[in-house]
């Protein structure tokens, strides 16, 4: 282990993202009562120009008026590149009520960004002595947001979590494909003649699992394009929990149960993992450092492992 302690990611159930466009506040209710952890109000890439302000206000009066349970509550604003995201955060933050929990940042491609929303917002709450501090969510898009992956996972104490936005950054990255997450049916190899697929977003999913648990952020899993593809959006999914990421977007409710399930550690993994704890604190008893679990050895690194699924338990349980 290092020397400098690797901090703990934020404690909060964070296994589906549900998406919905601030220009549809109709849909707000149903956002609501849904099963997913996460609600983010879009005021970026599924609102069009001309319903920016519309939308903008919608949302404000909506984190206000709908009563969202004990969801986290996110709004996407609009990219820095753009004359509409100042304008975003400044009615969020001076119009809407304190229900807000979280600003997500779309396209960071340095930690530069993240320091200009952080200097607007704490202007902001503190000119209005805003009680509550605003956590931000970003997403990576680009090339550089990958290449500056470590450093915008620690550019503020107000970071909480990191998404990956697949179609930006294919599009960033100049790959030849349309499609959003999953594999892509020119991405293989050829073994005797049959072809096998693999996943191009496995290196940039690790790369933000690993600046995210450096310094303590929630690295999650952004959007499966085709929600048609329950078994595609299932196999991305787990795919990205195995990699270390703690969720996944839902832009359909359809979406919801299976990114559940899949985030939520099996009563049988549960269970195993409890009794790893309990054999290891016998073997510590004993004066020994690792012991035998059903045929295998298990040690202090089998300790963190299994701690990690009893948390994650313990904290959907309270959700």
């Amino acid at each position: 282990m290092s020397f400098r302690i690797q901090p703990p990611a934020p404690s909060r159930p964070n296994r589906c993202q549900l998406f919905g466009p601030g220009s549809r506040p109709e849909r707000f209710v149903k956002m609501a009562n849904s099963a997913a952890d996460v609600v983010n109000l879009d005021l970026e890439d599924s609102v069009a120009p001309s319903d920016k302000e519309s939308a903008r206000a919608n949302v404000v009066a909506g984190i206000s008026e709908v009563d969202w349970g004990n969801k986290t509550l996110s709004v996407r604003i609009n990219g820095l590149d753009t004359p509409y995201w100042y304008r975003d955060v400044v009615d969020l933050l001076e119009q809407a009520g304190e229900r807000l929990d979280q600003i997500m940042i779309p396209k960071v491609g340095c930690a530069s960004d993240v320091y200009a929303v952080d200097a607007l917002v704490t202007a902001i709450e503190t000119a209005k002595g805003r009680s509550k501090k605003i956590d931000f969510e970003v997403i990576i898009e680009s090339a550089a947001g990958i290449a500056h992956v470590e450093e915008i996972a620690a550019a503020s104490p107000r970071m909480v979590a990191m998404s990956l936005g697949a179609a930006d950054f294919a599009a960033s990255m100049g790959m030849q494909t349309t499609g959003i997450g999953g594999t892509q049916e020119n991405y293989y190899m050829l073994r005797d003649g049959a072809k096998h697929w693999s996943d191009p977003w496995h290196w940039a999913q690790a790369a933000i699992v690993a600046a995210c648990r450096t310094h303590g952020v929630l690295p999650v899993d952004g959007p499966f394009g085709d929600f048609s593809d329950d078994d595609g959006f299932r196999a991305q999914a787990r795919r990205s929990a195995t990699l270390g990421m703690v969720g996944k977007w839902a832009i359909h409710p359809k979406q919801i149960e299976t990114a559940n399930e899949v985030f939520t550690p099996s009563a049988e993994a549960v269970a195993e993992a409890r009794e790893i704890l309990a054999a290891m604190e016998q073997a510590k008893a004993n004066g020994e450092g690792a012991t035998v679990y059903k045929g295998r050895l298990v040690d202090i690194a089998s300790i963190k492992q299994a701690e990690v699924i009893v948390r994650q338990a313990e904290l959907i349980g309270k959700a």
